[in-house]
């Protein structure tokens, strides 16, 4: 049964549309937990476009579940991580114009600066998970550079329409899943997950953590946070 990380993100992203101090995702972190989040996700983006620093920093003393910061494979961005020391840092592909991360980190493609970053992290004690598209190459480039875990993109999943074409990404990521336990990954997931897709991704064998961010932060503002929170758990849980 895999565990919840909660994104706070979008709660971020609705203070920062005034410029003010409210909502805080400070609290919307001691919510989420509240409602059965065990992982609390950030993204620091190097634009700032939504957590800041100071969110960070204070979540790093507040959060009692594992603090998983999303990041570019920056140098900044590592030194930030080897200082604040969250439990987990999830390494991320980052681009200034897209909305939302498109796709998964290429790590077969640039093995050496992975490599770098995640050394760095583990060496600070922290747990190191990359962000990858369900292909067998960037699996095994996750294992060659010394990942601890991957978060399989569900994004293809999530957007495709119900029926053959949502089975076939669902396999893909099935197939990725078997093939990083193999190697001695961790497997994780998310992107696009919902309270109507969520089901299936969460009963993959091995999947140990879902990081559902949008989803719930929408819901939130019809029932609250904590209720959301919940409710996404429930279908987790669900047998």
């Amino acid at each position: 049964m895999p565990h919840l990380g909660v994104n706070i993100d979008h709660v971020a992203t609705l203070r920062q549309a005034r410029r003010g101090a409210e909502p805080d995702p400070v609290w919307a972190a001691a919510e989420a937990e509240l409602g059965g989040a065990t992982c609390i996700t950030l993204h620091l983006r190097e634009d700032r476009r939504h957590i800041q620093d100071r969110d960070l920093e204070i979540l790093k003393k507040t959060v009692q579940v594992k603090l998983n910061l999303e990041m570019a494979v920056t140098d900044p961005m590592v030194d930030i991580a080897c200082r604040i020391r969250p439990n987990q840092a999830t390494l991320v592909p980052e681009g200034r114009q897209e909305i939302t991360t498109e796709g998964g980190l290429p790590v077969a493609g640039q093995e050496k600066k992975v490599k770098a970053a995640v050394t760095r992290l583990k060496a600070a004690g922290i747990t190191v998970s990359l962000f990858i598209d369900p292909k067998p190459e960037e699996v095994e480039a996750s294992a060659r550079v010394g990942a601890d875990a991957v978060e399989f993109h569900t994004g293809e999943y999530a957007n495709a329409p119900d029926g053959p074409q949502r089975d076939h990404q669902f396999m893909r990521i099935a197939e990725a899943a078997r093939q990083a336990q193999g190697l001695g990954l961790v497997v994780h997931a998310g992107h696009g997950l919902n309270y109507v897709n969520v089901c299936r991704i969460a009963q993959i064998p091995g999947m140990t953590e879902l990081n559902i961010g949008h989803s719930i932060v929408s819901r939130a503002i019809f029932i609250g946070l904590r209720k959301a929170v919940r409710e996404m758990v429930r279908l987790i849980e669900r047998p």
